[in-house]
């Protein structure tokens, strides 16, 4: 038999193999964001030091790649209503900062609050195209949260953690000690996100995978003691089960509880504090723990600011500054913080750990109602759309993912590494919301 060879003319096309993957490559950004927070975090609080992380840049080259090619497009992708969605914190943040007595933080502060809630949602919503580019992105938010439990159940299981209670025993990934809700945060992002999955009509493998990822991030997620992480999950999950249809929700939920049972009791010596943990929940107001009376405290320093500067705020990333001349005596100097590699610290308390409230304090009502009312037209929009045609994995997660970030936002704002996720999801969810997967604006 005779080999014939031939050669691919000059001019020729490449082979189909390229043309396959060429589509990823708009995506690289936004992956590289997420994946570059698995990289260990340096002792300290990196908000706080100003310090840009790898995650930060990658996210600026995000913005910048939709930019570049918006401009080679040159085709309007938004409509007015969807650019108004997203452009409104934009809005109440200028504000701020214009008003703000100290520019320099007026305008650090804007920089940030641009680059999480508007620059980085909708160079998201510009650049995914359809529900395939979704669950490239959303399964790297996955694949970032088993790296980091599989992290924090080593921690947990060998006493290297964060110290709880006088052991080091709770799990916080790769984040230290100083940022004890940033492990929390991305395991319960990637869980929603596989629920989301795992309720969705789809390939049994499929679902049984999804359903596997979500029964593993759970036992993260619980050893992480994180209180407000536990709360606004359950929550998530909960409404996504319920979007899913009525039937389902009943079986779903009651096999949730019997394996909430499961898990507790098998997670041995670590049980008592966990269940103690849940019932502190319900002592909030008769027996709080000292984090809990600091919160009340700033929450209601942060409510004394707003009522000096109720329009405006007192200004951008000025909470610090303000909170001595407002909050209660009932407020410590900090937490204190130790364990998983880090000597004992004594953090400042900086925020009022209250999305909601900061936003009132440093922007006033203009720039809280901007913000929120944002986040309901998004909460809004995607429940119509889930409404109107049958449950789907893209829209389940994404609305979970919204719900969870509003949910969480009573207990935590924005502040540490793991900002920027929030910014990559709630580009997630504004994709749901506003555009339909063919890609035309809404």
């Amino acid at each position: 038999m005779a080999l014939t060879l031939t050669r691919t003319p000059a001019g020729a096309r490449p082979g189909p193999e390229p043309r396959r993957l060429a589509w990823l490559a708009p995506l690289l950004p936004a992956v590289a964001t997420v994946l570059l927070l698995a990289l260990p975090v340096p002792p300290g609080d990196v908000s706080r030091s100003g310090k840009v992380t790898p995650a930060d840049a990658a996210s600026a080259v995000l913005v910048l790649t939709c930019a570049v090619r918006l401009a080679r497009q040159r085709r309007r992708v938004l409509g007015p209503a969807a650019a108004i969605v997203l452009g409104a914190p934009l809005v109440g943040c200028a504000l701020a900062a214009a008003t703000s007595p100290d520019p320099g933080a007026g305008l650090a502060g804007f920089l940030r609050y641009a680059q999480v809630f508007v620059l980085v949602p909708a160079a998201i919503v510009l650049l995914l195209r359809d529900r395939r580019d979704f669950a490239v992105v959303a399964g790297s938010v996955v694949a970032l949260a088993l790296a980091q439990g599989a992290v924090g159940c080593r921690q947990y299981a060998t006493g290297t953690g964060a110290s709880y209670t006088g052991e080091d025993i709770r799990a916080v990934g790769t984040f230290g000690p100083s940022d004890v809700m940033g492990m929390a945060t991305v395991v319960a992002y990637g869980l929603v996100i596989a629920v989301g999955w795992a309720l969705a009509p789809g390939p049994a493998r499929l679902r049984l995978a999804a359903l596997g990822c979500a029964g593993a991030l759970a036992v993260p997620l619980v050893v992480s003691f994180s209180r407000g992480a536990w709360i606004a999950t359950a929550v998530a999950c909960a409404a996504m089960t319920v979007l899913a249809g009525r039937r389902l929700a009943v079986r779903v939920l009651g096999a949730l509880a019997a394996c909430a049972v499961l898990l507790v009791g098998g997670v041995g010596a670590g049980s008592q504090l966990i269940g103690e943990r849940v019932a502190s929940i319900t002592r909030v107001t008769d027996a709080p723990d000292p984090s809990v009376t600091d919160r009340y405290a700033l929450w209601a320093a942060a409510v004394s600011m707003w009522r000096q500067h109720p329009l405006t705020g007192v200004g951008l990333k000025r909470f610090p500054d303000e909170r001595d001349g407002h909050a209660s005596l009932a407020l410590s100097s900090g937490s204190d913080t130790a364990g998983a590699g880090q000597v004992f610290e004594r953090e400042p308390l900086l925020s009022p750990h209250n999305m909601y409230l900061l936003a009132l304090a440093e922007q006033g009502l203009v720039g809280c109602a901007l913000l929120t009312g944002s986040w309901a037209a998004l909460l809004t929009a995607g429940t119509a759309r889930h409404l109107r045609a049958a449950p789907t994995a893209p829209g389940l997660a994404a609305l979970g993912l919204l719900v969870w970030t509003c949910v969480d936002f009573l207990y935590a704002d924005i502040g540490g590494p793991c900002t920027v996720l929030t910014a990559v999801l709630l580009g997630l969810s504004a994709r749901w919301s506003l555009l339909p997967s063919n890609g035309a604006a809404r």
